[in-house]
């Protein structure tokens, strides 16, 4: 029986549609004309335009710390969350899994708005501080879910047996356990500095003045009208992203 060319086909189809437009986006960063619907030739102007607008490389300062700071500590404070999770059940740990899945399936404009009128109920100036604190509020379940699902398949008799051989505290922590949970880690790490990179409605609703990340830099350029710029800006953004998929690639097979 002749097999069906309908699934490939799709799977074409679809790769095309959700691909084109990133690839006509970074050709037209390379476009001397302003228009992306004409080409000007070969330029590399709008790269020379964007390294040279000082706003530009605030917003990239400000996201860099944004993400850094708010991915160690999500880090730290959802793979305690995710490990509490696994090893000790109770009535409480009910509200506990529903206080890690909230911040899943809640809108990001309902979230923003509530850390918008907590902080300005308790008189917190906003800026990076506040824009960090919002984006831990997410992180830390992204990181929790993802430190729960690899706890699923840890085996225990090996903590056993390190105990056995005299390991205790600190030496049981680095050797046993940081290896064995390390692609956790750095799943829950790439998907947090991912989430933090890309978030605009909570950082848009938690920023204060000079406090501006790239996601809303990239707004307000468009607000203004330099797409060029945007197209070179957003093609160094695809490319880091691209950067930070296979470094975390390496490593995993490199753990495994």
């Amino acid at each position: 029986m002749k097999q069906s060319k309908f699934p490939f086909i799709l799977t074409i189809i679809v790769l095309i549609f959700f691909w084109l437009p990133i690839i006509i986006l970074m050709f037209n960063s390379f476009n001397a004309s302003r228009f992306g619907s004409v080409w000007g030739g070969f330029t590399l102007k709008w790269y020379d335009r964007l390294f040279s607008d000082s706003n530009v490389w605030r917003s990239v300062q400000n996201t860099a710390i944004v993400t850094i700071v708010s991915t160690a500590v999500s880090l730290v404070i959802g793979s305690l969350a995710g490990f509490a999770l696994h090893r000790y059940k109770s009535k409480f740990q009910k509200v506990h899994m529903g206080l890690i899945w909230v911040p899943l399936v809640i809108p990001d404009i309902l979230m923003g708005m509530s850390l918008l009128l907590f902080f300005i109920s308790i008189k917190v100036p906003l800026g990076l501080f506040t824009i960090i604190l919002g984006h831990i509020t997410f992180c830390i379940s992204y990181v929790a879910v993802t430190i729960l699902a690899r706890l699923q398949d840890f085996d225990y008799t090996i903590v056993e047996a390190a105990r056995d051989l005299g390991a205790r505290g600190w030496t049981l922590f680095r050797k046993i356990y940081i290896p064995l949970l390390t692609p956790g880690l750095l799943a829950g790490a790439m998907l947090s500095i991912t989430l933090s990179l890309d978030d605009f409605i909570i950082t848009f609703f938690t920023a204060g003045p000079g406090s501006s990340t790239l996601p809303l830099q990239i707004y307000s350029m468009i607000k203004f009208g330099t797409p060029p710029v945007i197209n070179a800006l957003s093609t160094l953004f695809l490319m880091l992203t691209f950067l930070l998929a296979i470094i975390y690639q390496r490593l995993s097979r490199r753990n495994s």
